[in-house]
């Protein structure tokens, strides 16, 4: 940290009290201003995907119930389906057909391999829905401790300042006391939006992977109907 001359204006910018802090406090900052980077590309792009995932999802739900055949239906997909719901749902439509024979009859256990079709489709669906999320947890709880662990570092850098220099007026000592609560803010400023965001999106994830596993076992009593009719 460098000295502050007596009588001579301190500068507090943001920049100005980065580049006077020591290279302990510097190195904090900007490992939290990157973690505050990853973090927020990681929100954009987690609420790009779930707000992808809800529209594909309800334009799929109206074509399903809509009442076309869901042969025609899984037909017109061309074997690229396109949102979440629409690769369970053909997941469950490829199982179905694999396990019809020849003669049109069904080989036992049709219903159970269709089940777990399906169950495969929703976990990789949740698991894209929910990946990344756990450094959003890592940040909002480590976070503030990075920040805090160099506020302590530069406050102990300023007072070794202050003896070596024998003067505890507090034009010496404020700059090196803010410059040490710039790492504080900065952890608060990384952590706070990464624990709101979070929440949000598991809270969302869940209630999304809820949904497909309803839509599973609606399509999945529309398959043992037909099973039982066969």
């Amino acid at each position: 940290m460098e000295n502050v001359a007596i009588g001579a204006p301190a500068d507090f910018s943001l920049i100005a009290l980065f580049l006077r802090a020591s290279l302990t406090v510097k190195i904090v900052m900007v490992l939290l201003v990157l973690a505050s980077v990853w973090s927020w590309a990681t929100i954009i792009q987690k609420l790009m995907v779930q707000t992808a995932t809800r529209r594909d999802s309800g334009s799929f739900d109206r074509r399903f119930w809509s009442g076309e055949p869901l042969d025609d239906l899984y037909d017109r997909m061309t074997g690229k389906p396109k949102g979440a719901a629409e690769r369970i749902f053909s997941a469950g439509m490829t199982e179905w057909r694999k396990s019809q024979r020849d003669d049109g009859e069904l080989i036992p256990g049709a219903q159970s391999r269709i089940d777990r079709a399906m169950n495969v489709a929703i976990n990789r669906e949740s698991d894209r829905l929910t990946r990344g999320l756990p450094f959003l947890a890592t940040v909002g709880s480590t976070a503030p401790f990075i920040g805090l662990f160099g506020t302590v570092w530069g406050i102990k850098t300023a007072f070794e300042g202050i003896a070596l220099s024998q003067n505890t007026s507090l034009a010496v000592v404020a700059p090196g006391i803010a410059e040490a609560l710039v790492a504080t803010a900065l952890g608060l400023l990384t952590a706070i939006p990464a624990v709101i965001f979070y929440n949000k999106l598991v809270t969302d994830a869940d209630r999304i992977t809820g949904q497909h596993e309803a839509f599973a076992d609606e399509f999945s009593t529309i398959l043992s109907r037909q099973i039982e009719d066969a």
